[in-house]
């Protein structure tokens, strides 16, 4: 697995919202990330709604086997284009079957349940086992092959796994933000992918000098040291920078090669920006199901 993937959000229209200006030019990015050795795409049912899995079907179908699609379901668009849980088992299901549909797959081969677990203030009348359960009936049909979580607290991961493996989590984590922290070294003690959403603090970072200090002595971009610093933070990283810009698209994927030139002392350093020893009882207040709506720099 290349530990750099791609996240789509950005391939919908303004705020997340239809079609893209130019859906060609975001099927032409789809086509490039994988041609630029990417095998992990992140996606959702919510994103326009359903107009970048159809992107996504129609860019790359049939998916080469080597690529894993993650796709997001329990979450939704209510009035006025907000950000919704939608946890009932008969909707997990639709969304699964119209993602299927859309991305032009048989099976799904990584499905996520958004939770509300790193969302302060958020929260759904589902129990977690009765939204899960409906992805584990459909595992077992054959039409999902791995579970995932999104948005969840280290108990909300205990219980899941009482029911299913979970084999990746989508929380927020960044440079600035490691409120995610213990369900990071829970993903590390258990062979389980660890997936930060808005890797990049939505472009909060350009001001910090441990992070603009090895850009100019790598000649590297700041972003391009965010995600490195990501992949060396943890083994269990596999990070998800988004953007509709080929050049940006590159530039992401060659973060790779920026981790390994980044010294200990730098790593510490940007390490050292947060306490991540209290960070896990200090989650930020904004929500981040209205933050989605940030897509311009939220998976850059």
């Amino acid at each position: 697995m290349n530990r750099v993937g791609y996240g789509a959000m950005q391939l919908a229209g303004p705020n997340v919202w239809g079609l893209p200006a130019d859906p060609e030019s975001a099927r032409q990015v789809l086509r490039l990330a994988v041609e630029l050795g990417v095998t992990f795409l992140d996606t959702a049912n919510a994103y326009g709604p359903r107009t970048v899995n159809q992107l996504i079907g129609e860019a790359l179908s049939p998916i080469p086997d080597d690529v894993i699609v993650g796709n997001k379901v329990g979450a939704g668009r209510g009035s006025g284009r907000s950000w919704i849980l939608t946890h009932h088992p008969d909707t997990i299901r639709l969304q699964v079957h119209e993602a299927l549909q859309d991305m032009r797959v048989e099976a799904s081969a990584l499905t996520y349940l958004r939770l509300e677990g790193d969302t302060p203030g958020a929260g759904s009348e589902v129990p977690l086992e009765e939204s899960l359960g409906a992805l584990v009936d459909l595992r077992d049909q054959g039409l999902i092959r791995r579970i995932g979580l999104s948005g969840a607290s280290p108990e909300m991961l205990a219980r899941a796994q009482k029911m299913t493996p979970i084999a990746a989590v989508q929380n927020r984590f960044n440079l600035l933000d490691r409120s995610g922290v213990q369900v990071l070294a829970d993903c590390e003690g258990q062979d389980i992918w660890f997936v930060p959403y808005f890797p990049l603090a939505a472009g909060r970072l350009t001001a910090y000098a441990a992070l603009t200090a090895p850009a100019e002595r790598l000649g590297a971009t700041p972003a391009q040291v965010a995600l490195a610093w990501l992949l060396r933070r943890s083994p269990a990283m596999l990070v998800i920078p988004g953007t509709s810009n080929p050049d940006h698209l590159r530039a992401n994927v060659a973060a790779t090669s920026v981790a390994e030139l980044l010294t200990d002392d730098e790593v510490a350093r940007l390490s050292g920006l947060v306490d991540e020893s209290t960070a896990a009882l200090h989650q930020p207040h904004q929500s981040t199901i209205d933050a989605h709506t940030a897509a311009a720099e939220g998976h850059r």
